[in-house]
């Protein structure tokens, strides 16, 4: 489709059929869907991401002329080609001033360079993740929802950071996904260290496995013994 953007002209693809949306969910301003695309607008496009390309070499030779601490990651044509977006990742603040008057002289259209976030580089990017799966950010995500540390923990996964993060080097977004199940399991399952009433008696909680969730219970003369968490019948108080 043809559609209507902040950008200008820009050619899309449907990938949610029409559906009813709440007023209060709607992102305004509700810019229009303007036709199907033609065979000649797929024509054009396929012309402008050529056009991507040799753009890319061209402010790459810039950006080293200028020695500035940048790197160029993407470049995207909007579809009437009114707009150039110079896409790039640096340590700091960059000042490209010359750089976008050299590109404005060269592609005589309005240019913006936009610095971009390290989750971004990978989103546009794209790879395999560590499931060999191509990378969430780059398949289906729309927005980077917070992720943290905290998250890993609850999960019982290791704190090495080059198992739990991302191409991005940040931590991985799937962690977010079953977060919400491992913080209500942490609610109903007794915690590490407590007494617990169990039909073999009262014992003393030495592991819990979330996900099974069952319960291993150190119970005197007895030893270690697992239970399902509805086997567990309350804490116990200590004699």
């Amino acid at each position: 489709m043809i559609v209507e953007t902040a950008r200008g002209l820009e050619l899309g693809e449907v990938v949610i059929a029409p559906r009813q949306v709440e007023e209060t969910e709607v992102v305004q301003p509700l810019r229009p869907v303007l036709r199907p695309a033609t065979q000649a607008d797929l024509e054009q496009v396929a012309v402008n991401r050529q056009k991507e390309k040799d753009a890319f070499a061209i402010c790459q030779q810039k950006i080293q002329e200028h020695g500035l601490p940048m790197k160029l990651i993407d470049v995207e044509f909007t579809f009437d080609v009114s707009k150039i977006i110079f896409y790039f990742t640096a340590e700091g603040r960059v000042d490209f001033r010359e750089l976008v008057k050299d590109l404005a002289a060269i592609f005589r259209t309005r240019i913006e360079l936009r610095q971009i976030g390290v989750r971004d580089e990978a989103k546009m990017l794209g790879g395999l993740g560590c499931c060999g799966r191509p990378i969430c950010c780059a398949t289906f995500m729309g927005d980077f929802d917070p992720v943290s540390i905290r998250m890993a923990k609850e999960q019982n996964l290791s704190l090495n950071p080059t198992k739990i993060s991302g191409l991005c080097g940040r931590l991985m977004c799937c962690l977010r996904y079953e977060n919400d199940a491992y913080e209500d399991a942490r609610h109903r399952l007794p915690r590490c260290g407590a007494m617990v009433r169990t039909p073999a008696g009262c014992g003393r909680v030495t592991g819990i496995n979330i996900l099974k969730e069952r319960v291993t219970v150190e119970i005197p003369e007895q030893g270690s013994m697992e239970f399902p968490l509805e086997a567990i019948e309350g804490e116990c108080h200590e004699h």
